[in-house]
């Protein structure tokens, strides 16, 4: 086992503890559509049909052959009959010829004959029954053709890929009504400490109350985890093995918060090394908040151990839960971080060797976006609970200036 104080730095410990996972398997279920919303793919998704089924217009205007105008101009205009009107949703039952046109709406289905539409800004009534075209248009403007967007058996969805709403939508623009989901994996969340009690019950002087197991459970769920809770475990060896135990038996990941300190009362390296193969990979990160966080992998599921301090614990979870999970689910990660750039608001002071990870709030001014430090103690859970992002200090600074333009990563 790795010893403790050995730090390895954040990209690193990261690509160990994933570079130790085996190939996602994830369990499958069938849904509705919109009740797999947010949910990932677990299977590819081919096209029905084509879309659009049949071509149609992309503006307001006039359906038109496009060799009935050319030469027009706004001080040659032609003049066309108007043969008709393309009404939505039914099929016109006239056709368009040579020197006429008809009026249609966007999205509507092009009468036969037609090959493209002259835009209504580049037309204007001359009398009942003509129309006055000044531009010329040619084959295929402003007309979306059959199958254009998809093609019948096209690759639609990958799987890994999340159901957004845009997703959502193409899905029933195809009619296909359930889709195949990945179950969400199943965390385990494990708090320890004799000091620590259920958040419904009053504190006795030197207790607080569980913030982790509820704050961590949030962040699971953002992430498409679904949290198992396993309570509080006492300062006991016995009590944490058995817990710990139960919950890695039981669930696909294990995150276990407080007992990874630099002290006698440390359990939770030495338990997660007696559970599998390969056990700890790093016992220390040169990070702050959250020096102390354990990664490990222990007979194919991961396991955290995180400070138990509770920003230090959903700081570092946010960075290491969020990739296990997409892990988890087979989710395809290449989906960019959100973040906004913003001005700092004052110095951050910050050690060097060390990656460091600063609450802001954002504000407005004429130039932009302000982010301000929130300055805070790692046991603070409200100096993060009033933040809006995280930015983050690279290993190599000593800090950042005030006015530097820095990225907030929001949370």
């Amino acid at each position: 086992m790795p010893e403790f104080l050995k730090l390895t730095a954040p990209d690193e410990a990261l690509k160990r503890f994933m570079s130790h996972l085996p190939a996602a398997q994830p369990r499958r279920e069938t849904l509705p559509v919109l009740e797999a919303a947010g949910r990932v793919l677990a299977s590819d998704v081919y096209a029905l049909e084509a879309l659009p089924s049949f071509r149609r217009s992309t503006v307001d205007g006039f359906a038109v052959q496009a060799s009935s105008t050319f030469g027009a101009s706004d001080s040659l205009p032609i003049y066309m009959n108007v043969v008709g009107e393309s009404q939505m949703g039914a099929e016109p039952n006239f056709k368009v010829g040579k020197g006429q046109a008809a009026v249609i709406h966007t999205g509507g289905m092009l009468p036969e004959g037609a090959n493209a539409v002259v835009m209504m800004e580049y037309t204007q009534e001359a009398r009942a029954g003509e129309v006055e075209v000044q531009r010329a248009v040619s084959v295929g403007e402003n007309v979306i053709e059959p199958g254009e967007d998809v093609k019948p058996g096209e690759l639609l969805l990958e799987a890994g890929k999340e159901l957004s709403p845009a997703v959502v939508g193409g899905l029933m623009s195809q009619g296909i009504a359930e889709v195949e989901v990945v179950k969400p994996p199943r965390i385990g969340i494990l708090s320890s400490g004799d000091e620590v009690v259920d958040p419904l019950q009053v504190p006795l002087p030197g207790q607080v109350r569980d913030v982790n197991s509820y704050s961590l459970s949030a962040l699971v769920q953002r992430f498409g985890g679904e949290p198992v809770r396993f309570g509080i475990s006492s300062d006991r060896e016995e009590d944490m093995r058995a817990r710990a135990r139960s919950a890695m038996d039981a669930c696909d990941a294990l995150v276990i918060t407080a007992g990874s300190s630099a002290s006698v009362r440390d359990l939770t390296a030495r338990i997660l090394a007696e559970m599998g193969e390969p056990g700890v990979l790093v016992h220390g990160i040169r990070i702050r908040p959250g020096k102390p966080t354990i990664l490990a992998v222990c007979d194919g599921k991961p396991a955290i151990g995180l400070p138990g301090n509770p920003v230090s614990a959903l700081v570092v979870g946010s960075l290491f839960i969020k990739p296990m999970i997409y892990h988890l689910t087979g989710r395809k990660t290449t989906v960019p971080v959100a973040y906004l750039q913003a001005r700092l608001s004052t110095n951050t002071p910050s050690q060097a060797g060390k990656e460091e990870w600063f609450p802001v709030s954002l504000r407005q001014d004429e130039r932009g976006w302000i982010a301000e430090p929130i300055f805070y103690k790692s046991n603070l859970i409200f100096a993060l609970a009033k933040a809006d992002g995280l930015i983050r200090v690279p290993l190599d600074a000593n800090g950042l200036e005030a006015g530097q333009v820095v990225e907030v990563y929001f949370l």
